[in-house]
């Protein structure tokens, strides 16, 4: 089977790939426990010296990774850049606190000594997605293999040149190989893989139905799973926020990645004292971003990733305008390209309401009062994020309860960081990556007790 790479700006084709016969995928697997037995045996500092060094290398050719980013999915290269730097940065941040994340933690019992180590497990299957192709690859890398484990990687089909490329740095580092390895096959090959004496873990970023198939079979198999699902984050304005700041931030939060991230903002909750004010500089903002080839520096908003994706948001659209959503600024699409789209007057029950827009589609909702727009927000099967802007931050902090979400962020965007964990709740999946909770995923919490 063949799996061909297109750009998605201009059509054409990136690169070929050959997907693994059952006897290299059999041979692939073996490696992965061979190659444990002797990478978990590795000193730490080993470990946290080799991943510091995959960062600098993201660093010295990151122009080379960012174009074949842009050039696989469609991303504005100023944006391609940016994530593998933050790439490089999330290797630093393990090289730098992995030894303490891993320290054996004493505990006072009856014991003349007890307390609980941090070993790891084997083989980590990680199935991701294309939207940010070296990002999601390397915040699930970064602790798993620097904890001990070995890595395997099944890529999206349309960014396998780039899965490809991230295979080779970490061999350029000085892994032993075997340590971390891309799977060039087909989706019908996933419950093999997870059902391999080889595999301990699995870990899946994508759809819910990506997430719900991988996960059943993880639990056929007994094998621990983390799930980073989709996301309908809400960006809720208060009346006396900063209205500037807000749409400066909003249009970042929606439009970032043409709107392509789980953890973007996409139902904007307006209280209705401020309602024409925001929504009259956020269509102008929207409207000045520029789109183009995303391979030059002044382009804001790219393609989508694949035609199919900007079918679906556009039917998406049209749905909630047939429902009663007003058009604001938008609406048309070519091929992949989708323009930035404005929805106002947005219900419960639209599309563009309910279901995960995975583009550059922002849906305007009115509130009247504070109690309402967190009740139109928590009126969601997902459960990544929240965004309220406001200056009175202390209040904002005592209404975090009333957020279900995996995170809750004041006056920002929802987004990744590498000392926070991250992660969702409800349909958006379970787990945690990134910080210490990321590599605790993957570890045995190993109890000794040592008898008087």
């Amino acid at each position: 089977m063949k799996f061909k790479s297109v750009n998605p700006y201009n059509g054409k084709q990136v690169g070929e790939y050959t997907a693994h016969t059952s006897e290299e995928l059999d041979a692939i697997l073996e490696r992965a426990t061979t190659a444990f037995e002797s990478w978990s045996q590795k000193p730490l500092s080993h470990r946290t010296d080799l991943i510091k060094k995959v960062g600098q290398l993201l660093r010295d050719d990151q122009e080379d990774y960012a174009r074949m980013i842009t050039m696989e999915m469609g991303k504005p290269i100023s944006e391609s850049r940016a994530e593998v730097n933050k790439c490089a940065w999330v290797c630093d941040h393990y090289a730098e606190n992995t030894e303490d994340f891993l320290k054996i933690e004493e505990i006072a019992t009856d014991a003349k000594r007890s307390f609980v180590r941090h070993d790891p497990m084997g083989a980590v299957f990680a199935i991701m997605p294309w939207n940010f192709p070296f990002w999601q690859v390397f915040r699930f890398a970064a602790p798993t293999l620097t904890a001990g484990n070995t890595g395997l990687l099944k890529h999206a089909p349309n960014v396998f040149g780039c899965a490809q490329m991230m295979e080779e740095v970490f061999l350029k580092a000085g892994y032993p190989k075997g340590v971390f390895q891309n799977i060039i096959v087909h989706q019908d090959q996933t419950e093999k893989i997870i059902a391999h004496d080889a595999v301990k873990a699995v870990t899946l970023t994508g759809s819910e139905k990506a997430g719900s198939a991988v996960a059943q079979l993880a639990g056929k198999y007994l094998k621990k799973s983390l799930m980073e699902l989709g996301g309908n984050n809400s960006f809720i304005v208060w009346e006396e926020a900063d209205i500037d700041q807000a749409v400066k931030t909003a249009v970042s939060a929606r439009m970032l990645n043409c709107g392509q991230s789980c953890i973007a903002a996409k139902r904007f909750i307006i209280l209705e004292g401020i309602y024409d004010e925001f929504v009259s500089k956020f269509t102008q903002a929207v409207s000045e971003l520029k789109s183009g080839d995303p391979m030059d520096d002044g382009t804001q908003v790219g393609t989508l990733a694949r035609k199919d994706l900007a079918d679906q948001l556009n039917r998406q659209i049209k749905q909630s305008i047939a429902q009663g959503a007003e058009l604001l600024l938008g609406g048309e699409q070519e091929n992949c390209f989708h323009q930035p789209t404005l929805l106002a007057n947005v219900k419960p029950g639209m599309p563009a309401f309910d279901d995960e827009t995975f583009g550059p589609l922002a849906a305007i909702i009115k509130a009247k009062d504070i109690e309402e727009a967190f009740e139109l927000s928590e009126r969601s099967k997902y459960g990544l994020g929240t965004t309220v802007f406001t200056k009175d931050t202390a209040k904002a902090v005592e209404y975090a309860h009333r957020v279900s979400d995996g995170a809750y962020f004041i006056n920002e965007l929802v987004k990744s960081d590498p000392r926070l964990p991250f992660g969702g709740t409800k349909r958006s999946g379970y787990g945690r990556e990134l910080a210490k909770d990321g590599m605790m995923e993957f570890l045995n919490k190993k109890v000794v007790y040592v008898g008087k």
